[in-house]
């Protein structure tokens, strides 16, 4: 068992501490030096993984452990990647309803497909978790990375409870920028959307053009009706939305180019709790001298 403590700020590490105590033969913790977000965390844990199968499970148990073997028995008949879905889900209607929204526009504009990208009770193989160690994405989504090393990924049910303690720390804006890293780290289609748009109104402004000059040029009014919806001001707010459209989208994609090439460290590790390893040892005799002096 491989535990990621993400800078949480309650009694985690002390709890996980005492597990290492106990049983130091079977956990491996990593405590990291602060909050670098649930995708960051999970491929800290990456790292220290040394199995031919690694399962992913959120520490608010919503998925319960025992369905680990459905995943398992998945990987069985020969998948190299296995999804859980959430038969019955527990979160409140808003969670679920953008969830839903969420999946739908990653199923258009990206060729990955996968029923619950919000379940990370997933399953991966060696093969996978090699090919995404290898990987230096500043900003990521793993189930959607995974899709694209799987070679015959698959998904299977799961069972799916009521939060036992605490709230999720997931608000409307972090799911925002959750699913912005999904559709911007897999798709260049919302740039090819906006240039296609940018290319119909193009194509559209010099109809109406044409259109205009043979009014002028023949007897009468026959655009008459057209004049009665046209109006210059709202089509220049429409305009200026479009492009600040654009410019916010392209701005996405070359802030993330602006991420990568700094080249910062993803994040930082405070410490590993394993056996046989001196900065174990040494994080908990720090850890023991600052409980003796009282700091």
């Amino acid at each position: 068992m491989i535990f990621v403590n993400d800078g949480s700020r309650d009694r985690s590490a002390a709890i996980l501490r005492e597990q290492f105590a106990r049983r130091p033969e079977t956990t491996r913790v990593v405590l990291l030096n602060g909050n670098f977000g649930q995708h960051m965390a999970i491929l800290a844990g990456f790292e220290r993984t040394r199995g031919e199968r690694v399962v992913t499970l959120d520490a608010d148990l919503q998925n319960p452990p025992e369905e680990i073997a459905r995943l398992l028995a998945k990987m069985d008949e020969g998948f190299d990647y296995v999804g859980g879905v959430r038969s019955e889900r527990h979160d409140n209607a808003f969670r679920r309803l953008g969830s839903r929204a969420m999946n739908a526009v990653r199923a258009r504009i990206t060729r990955i497909h996968m029923s619950d990208q919000g379940c990370m009770l997933r399953a991966y193989s060696r093969d996978i978790i090699d090919a995404i160690n290898a990987c230096r994405e500043v900003s990521t989504f793993i189930p959607a990375l995974a899709y694209t090393f799987a070679h015959n990924p698959t998904e299977v049910e799961v069972a799916h409870e009521s939060r036992a303690a605490g709230e999720s720390k997931y608000s409307l804006y972090h799911l925002i920028r959750l699913n912005f890293d999904l559709v911007t780290g897999f798709s260049v289609v919302p740039l090819q959307i906006f240039s296609l748009f940018g290319i119909l109104i193009a194509i559209g402004s010099v109809l109406f053009y044409v259109a205009v000059m043979l009014e002028r040029l023949l007897a009468g009014e026959p655009f008459n009706a057209l004049r009665t919806f046209w109006d210059r001001d709202i089509l220049q707010f429409f305009l200026i939305g479009i492009v600040l459209f654009g410019v916010g989208l392209v701005g996405e994609y070359v802030g993330r180019i602006y991420q990568q090439v700094r080249e910062r460290p993803r994040w930082l590790i405070q410490a590993v709790l394993e056996k046989d390893s001196p900065a174990s040892e040494k994080w908990q005799a720090q850890q023991r001298s600052s409980s003796a002096t009282g700091t």
